[in-house]
């Protein structure tokens, strides 16, 4: 029999959607920083940067988070 995790406290979803924001901005101004040192032009570094796939992982997990954080919020 698999015991079932329990339910996150509103504390919890609120660290985890701080601490996976902190990350996305550091990846961000991570990927950024590299391009910019490749000398890579602005419309070509933003392309980069909304294509990048953990990127894109990322606000979609942020998004299920942050509509849950809500939902639970206002339960």
């Amino acid at each position: 029999m698999i015991n079932a995790m329990p339910e996150p406290t509103l504390s919890e979803l609120q660290n985890s959607i701080d601490e996976l924001t902190a990350y996305r901005d550091r990846l961000h101004k991570a990927v950024a920083s590299a391009a910019n040192k490749l000398r890579m032009p602005a419309k070509k570094i933003e392309a980069t940067l909304k294509e990048h796939q953990e990127l894109i992982m990322i606000e979609e997990a942020l998004g299920r988070l942050s509509k849950d954080f809500e939902e639970r919020r206002n339960s």
